[in-house]
């Protein structure tokens, strides 16, 4: 059976792609391009330096800077208003993974109308949308390349995957220069949110010969400079490195999808609010330990990718390795467990049960080596709370 490989139509990439935003819209057919960030691109002049771009196409841009970390279907409705209101014929998504996400739910919510949970999964969606160019200023979401928008339903705080190719943006640009200025908690948590977009594409049931070049590029672009990045983000190599390994694992989870880290992840993020990249961070090693079982040979060539092993090292030997790797790799950015980040664990257990509902219904789990049950997802929920101290029972 062929493989159904989808990526954006067009890629500018390379320092100072930026200036090259109002060319590429319009070559997009549009005029009125809404600009969709946050509070943070507009304070950093970010924000204005994409519409002085714009206006000097020719075009008639406009901003909506009320996006949110993780959005919501509440946080929408002022989007969806913006996008009326300007009569936009094109989405211009400029910031992270929450910024891009929200960029693409507006273009579907603008063409389709209904509610966001009316698109959430196993439905896929082909659109109608209005066209979406994604800029990221993060390396980690791979959002700009992916068929995916996770929102949280503001009524049940469930984090839905919303699927499909018309969630995909048309264009994408990728410009390392506007990563420059990130944080070293926000360059930890991104870039080990890529590493495991290419991990889990790479051991997904859903894995073809093309996710898996991208996956085994992206792995070993970025093991090779993620702690140096994180110690001194002014590293421009490392940190040009990082966008393109971000730009292919998100190409390879797009297409092969995730497993059981990014299935276990969405709910944390939204029953306590944690960013997404770092609640993928405190789940990487437990899981990644459940897992190897199912695809030992295909953990071991991620341990060699990332360096945990080499080409003389037995399989079963390699796989274990890339547990401890992925320990060690943890501690040194400095990921918190969900106990040292302060949840109470009487919060993290009592919606344990509803965690792992959550994270089977939404498709992912299905797609890990080792196919989990509810019971063995609560188990590891328990176990990530607290690494060091857990011993695997509920207390």
């Amino acid at each position: 059976m062929a493989a159904q490989i989808m990526l954006p139509r067009t890629m500018r990439v390379g320092g100072g792609a930026i200036a090259e935003v109002g060319e590429l819209v319009r070559t997009l057919g549009a005029r009125r391009p809404l600009v969709v960030t946050d509070a943070f691109m507009v304070s950093t002049g970010t924000a204005e330096l994409v519409m002085g771009h714009l206006r000097e196409s020719g075009l008639e841009p406009a901003v909506f800077s009320e996006t949110v970390p993780d959005p919501t279907t509440a946080s929408l409705e002022a989007g969806v208003e913006a996008v009326r209101s300007h009569d936009a014929d094109a989405i211009v998504a400029v910031g992270g993974g929450s910024p891009i996400d929200t960029g693409k739910a507006l273009a579907m919510l603008s063409a389709q109308g209904g509610a966001m949970r009316d698109y959430k999964a196993p439905r896929v969606n082909y659109g109608p949308a209005l066209p979406v160019v994604a800029v990221p200023t993060t390396a980690g979401s791979g959002s700009e390349a992916t068929q995916f928008s996770v929102i949280t339903d503001s009524e049940t705080n469930e984090k839905m995957l919303c699927a499909g190719p018309g969630f995909l943006p048309v264009a994408a640009i990728l410009d390392f220069e506007l990563t420059l200025s990130k944080p070293s908690r926000l360059t930890a948590d991104t870039a080990v949110d890529a590493m495991c977009h290419a991990i889990e594409a790479y051991v997904s049931r859903k894995a073809t010969p093309f996710t898996d070049s991208m996956a085994m590029s992206a792995l070993r672009a970025s093991s090779s400079c993620i702690r140096e990045v994180y110690a001194d983000g002014g590293d421009r190599a490392g940190r040009e490195a990082l966008m393109l390994a971000s730009l292919q694992a998100g190409i390879a989870f797009s297409n092969a999808s995730v497993t059981l880290i990014h299935g276990m992840s969405r709910p944390i993020g939204g029953n306590f609010r944690i960013a997404h990249g770092l609640s993928n961070a405190m789940l990487l090693p437990v899981v990644t330990g459940f897992s190897i079982g199912g695809a030992e040979s295909r953990y071991a060539d991620v341990a060699r990718a990332l360096g945990a092993a080499t080409a003389a090292t037995d399989d079963a030997v390699a796989a274990r390795a890339l547990v401890e790797w992925l320990r060690r790799l943890c501690s040194d950015l400095e990921v918190p467990s969900p106990a040292s980040y302060g949840i109470e664990r009487d919060a993290w257990e009592e919606l344990i049960p509803t965690m792992a509902r959550q994270a089977i219904d939404s498709g992912s789990p299905a797609n890990n080596p080792i196919l989990p049950t509810a019971e063995e997802i609560e188990s590891l929920y328990v176990q990530a709370y607290d690494p060091q101290a857990s011993d695997g029972t509920r207390t």
